[in-house]
């Protein structure tokens, strides 16, 4: 069964209309996140981009269509607030869509003439800084395709292509040739470029394993280097403190898409690790979950899966929002963009010098955040 991974690279939520998959309701990406939609073979719809309850730009597929390929496009007929391009897993070559829609409108708009401006009135809206900020339905105003196909003619699905016994423009036509085979879909949207990254467009590479520091006021020097340990799934776990600490692995009770159910009294397993002492810790592909020290709250997190659904890498940060009990780091050790030698987290003491009020005293008696 094919998946559709939605990627949101923009700062704020975005909502698309779904139809075909995910029960034909609504979907919310949160920022800088991906989602997950099955689809069944031969399946097909569209996700369609919200914008103040108007919608915009949208992802046209159809799964193991004619023969046995799929057909995707992006097309902007009902308007536009954002950018968007869609292609099959691992075939950039297959990518639809202007990942600069919205930008090039605006720099259209600026140079219009009046005259045209005009004519794009109740098609064209504006913020209250006279910015365009969203573009009504192109089937509704002539002008408006006319306009449109200034600047993203051919980029882009623009008219109403060959439909009932019309020939369409063929710059149209050609948004709907087919894929290579039967592969999972990749949608981006941003309000900026909608270029996926290589680890949206590319999600054959997975993560080994990754490192994680749980360190107490250590300097960025002390940090322990990444161990390999021969492709096994898991973590590099150090702890880079002067004292002896157990460390705990809670699973999530479930996951959804950009949701989860933290996991707080049962934890998975429990490390013991002596001063600057290290170990790997197998975990299975699934885990997607934390780690912490101690099973107290406040504490650091430290949150990290092994084997992402979108692109079958590993991915971790480290969180404050249930409060902070020292240090952490994390950084993935197998070589790809996304883990080379970026470091996560930090390695200071920000407890001690912090605010009276922002520290309690947690049960064993250790001062947090």
């Amino acid at each position: 069964m094919p998946k559709i991974f939605i990627t949101n690279k923009s700062g704020r939520p975005q909502t698309f209309e779904v139809h075909g998959w995910n029960h034909n309701l609504n979907l919310t990406v949160k920022p800088h996140s991906t989602s997950t939609l099955s689809a069944p073979d031969k399946s097909s719809g569209a996700i369609i981009a919200l914008h103040g309850g108007h919608e915009g730009e949208q992802a046209e597929i159809t799964f193991n269509g004619f023969g046995g390929n799929d057909f995707i496009d992006i097309s902007n007929i009902v308007g536009a607030g954002g950018n968007i391009t869609i292609q099959q897993q691992g075939e950039p070559s297959t990518r639809k869509g202007d990942p600069l829609f919205m930008q090039n409108l605006r720099a259209a708009w600026k140079k219009a003439s009046p005259a045209t401006k005009d004519g794009l009135k109740g098609s064209i809206f504006l913020n209250k800084k006279g910015e365009v900020e969203r573009m009504g339905p192109i089937k509704d105003n002539p002008k408006l395709e006319t306009f449109v196909r200034s600047f993203a003619d051919g980029k882009t699905y623009i008219g109403i292509g060959a439909w009932n016994g019309s020939p369409g423009v063929k710059t149209d036509n050609d948004q709907s040739s087919a894929g290579k085979g039967t592969k999972n879909a990749v949608i981006t949207y941003s309000d900026g470029d909608a270029t996926p990254s290589h680890g949206e467009a590319n999600t054959a590479h997975r993560a080994p394993m990754e490192q994680m520091n749980m360190v107490e006021h250590v300097s960025a020097s002390e940090a322990h280097k990444p161990e390999n340990n021969k492709g096994e799934v898991g973590v590099d776990l150090h702890n880079n403190s002067n004292k002896a600490c157990t460390y705990f692995f809670y699973d999530n009770y479930w996951n959804g898409n950009g949701t989860a159910g933290a996991n707080f009294d049962k934890p998975l397993k429990s490390v013991r690790l002596a001063p600057k002492a290290s170990r790997f810790v197998p975990l299975p592909a699934s885990f997607k979950g934390r780690v912490q020290r101690g099973t107290l709250i406040p504490a650091t997190w430290v949150e990290f899966q092994c084997e992402a659904a979108n692109d079958h890498a590993a991915h971790g940060d480290i969180s404050l929002q249930q409060g902070c009990d020292g240090a952490a780091t994390i950084q993935g050790t197998d070589g790809a963009p996304h883990g080379s030698g970026l470091i996560g987290g930090f390695t200071k003491d920000i407890i001690t010098h912090a605010p009276e009020k922002a520290k309690v005293k947690r049960q064993d008696g250790v001062i947090c955040l």
